[in-house]
Formats: structure tokens, C-alpha cells, sequence
């Protein structure tokens, strides 16, 4: 069984409290629930531990109706260190894993990965048919020798956190939303790719962003950015969209980074959007789309260098 080969990779060096989910976005909501799990794991001298998913479950079960992702496996992974878990388990949810009943999945992760407890939201269900809810969990755990804790939700303004409101945040463009139910700016990262050089032959030389397929994106439009490269912080605009002026089709992630002059291509950027500055719009004439873009640039100037940058990063 492709679950169990995966988790006998994994063996902490003492017994372990456990959550388990998708953790897309590792967003406030997360953060909350993953601060008690530390809590109840340093007071009961176990090890806190995260199993998550390389892959979205629905992606397996409803591949017709893919969720676009927030954050990739190793962006995750990357968050979830940041806030100091050490145990991270990510198994490969499949339709074989689908049909295990939560009395089995829970019995595996008490044998390989010593769970004794586990931290779990109200909506939580695991195993077959979701299975396994809190309620099942709760005398399951009774029987099998393992204690379950309930974390509340992570409210703001009347709205339960999750990765679904700050997937529609980011369709609305509402960085605000976004970056207040984060935590942090929402981030894209990829290689940067060959483009056709538009950009630079306007005076504003852009790196094209290799941005995976399921990647959430979002809404079109010019972003005031900052643009990392290793531990670098550049500010920078960031156009999402089809290139109106041009007709082109594609649609893009192209960054310009101010004051800078340097290849990218082949190198690994980040670019964490910090504002949203206008709609993506076709320009009469190049010279009106350069007039724009140096106002873009002035704008985005202005707006970073009175904006904080100290969010937590792993």
C-alpha cells in the first residue's frame, strides 16, 4: 500500500500530536490551528507533527473540477517549517488511499509516525465517505488510545478563514482581503522563461514568470510587486494578463524590476503582489502604453517605500 511504503520514510524520534489536511495557502486559519497544536505538543512533551497532501484530493477525485492551488507542495512545506514544525508527512493521496476507512488511515499513523493526539478543525473528516468526523474520531480514539482536540475557527469580519474566501479575494482582486487572511502578500514563484521581448524593446525590459498550469492567478491586471531573488527584495511591476496592445492571446506573468539590469532566464523568482494598481487596458499607440508604464512605475515607487516588508518568511 503506496500510504504506508510513504510513511515508513518518516519516524519521529519521540511520540507525536498530529494534524492532518491540505493546508493550501498555510493562510491564518492554519496558523491559528497549527499554534495550538505546538501548545498542546509542548505541554504533553510530543512532537508536533503536520501529515498534508501532495496533491489536492479533489484533484484525484473530481479531476473534472481541479481547485486551483495558492501555494505549491514546497511553498507549504517552506510555511510550515517558518512556523516550526518539524514533522512534516506529505503523502500522495490517491484513489486507493480514497477508500481507506478512518479506522485504518489512524491506525497507520499511529504506528509509523507515533501519533498519540490529534489537533483538528470542526469541519474535519478523514477516511472513506469522510468517515472519519470528529465526532467518529472522538470514540475512535477512546478505543484505539489516542486523544482528538477541536480547534475553532479562525473568524475575521464574520468569515471563517479559509483557502476558498481568499481564492475569491484574489478572482476580486482585493490584495488587501488577500494578504490579511495570509498573513502575508500572496506570492507567485517560477523560472523565468523566454519571452518575445516586448518589454525591453519599450525600454522596460520584463522577465516572463514560468508559472505552473494550477497555479491560482490573480484577476488581470498591473501589480505594484516585490520580486525576490535568493534573499533579495527588488521592487517591481508585475502585469498579469493577455498583452492587449499586442494581441496576444497568452496569458502572462511579466515582471519589471526597477533599477535593474540583469539576465534572468533559467533563474527561480518570487513575486509577492502588495497592490493591485489598475486594469489591464489596450493603448492606442506605444508611446501612450510607455507614458502609462512609467506612471505605473512612479506609482509603484511610492507605494513601497512606505509599506512594511518584515511579514514572516521561512
Amino acid at each position: 500500500m503506496q500510504v504506508e511504503e510513504e510513511l515508513k520514510e518518516f519516524t519521529p524520534q519521540q511520540e507525536a500530536v498530529l494534524t492532518v489536511g491540505v493546508f493550501d495557502g498555510v493562510h491564518l486559519g492554519h496558523q491559528h490551528l497549527i499554534e495550538y497544536l505546538k501548545r498542546q505538543a509542548l505541554m504533553r512533551d510530543y512532537f508536533p507533527g503536520v501529515v498534508t497532501f501532495r496533491r489536492h484530493p479533489q484533484q484525484v477525485l473530481s479531476p473534472q473540477n481541479p481547485l486551483p492551488y495558492l501555494t505549491s507542495l514546497e511553498e507549504r512545506i517552506r510555511l510550515l517549517k517558518g512556523l516550526g514544525i518539524e514533522l512534516i508527512v506529505p503523502l500522495s493521496f490517491t484513489l486507493e488511499m480514497a477508500q481507506l476507512p478512518a479506522r485504518q488511515f489512524a491506525s497507520l499513523l499511529q504506528t509509523h509516525l507515533k501519533m498519540r493526539g490529534m489537533v483538528v478543525g470542526p469541519d474535519f473528516a478523514m477516511g472513506r465517505g469522510r468517515g472519519g468526523d470528529v465526532l467518529a474520531l472522538h470514540s475512535l480514539g477512546k478505543e484505539a488510545g489516542f486523544w482528538v482536540d477541536v480547534v475553532s475557527p479562525k473568524v475575521a469580519n464574520g468569515e471563517v478563514v479559509s483557502s476558498t474566501i481568499i481564492r475569491q479575494a484574489l478572482a476580486q482582486g482585493d490584495m488587501p482581503k488577500v494578504i490579511w487572511l495570509l498573513g502575508r502578500p500572496f506570492g507567485l514563484s517560477g523560472k523565468v522563461v523566454h519571452g518575445t521581448e516586448r518589454g525591453k524593446q519599450l525600454g522596460f525590459p520584463t522577465a516572463n514568470l514560468g508559472v505552473n498550469s494550477g497555479q491560482a492567478l490573480p484577476i488581470d491586471g498591473v501589480y505594484a510587486t516585490r520580486a525576490y531573488l535568493g534573499n533579495h527584495a527588488y521592487p517591481s511591476v508585475t502585469n498579469i494578463g493577455i498583452r492587449p496592445t499586442f494581441g496576444q492571446g497568452k496569458r502572462t506573468v511579466e515582471v519589471y524590476i526597477l533599477d535593474f539590469e540583469e539576465r534572468l532566464y533559467g533563474e527561480e523568482l518570487r513575486v509577492e503582489l502588495v497592490e493591485r494598481l489598475r486594469d489591464e487596458r489596450r493603448f492606442p499607440t506605444l508611446e501612450e502604453l510607455k507614458a502609462q508604464m512609467n506612471r505605473d512605475v512612479e506609482q509603484v515607487r511610492s507605494i513601497l517605500e512606505g509599506r512594511r516588508d518584515d511579514y514572516p518568511r521561512s
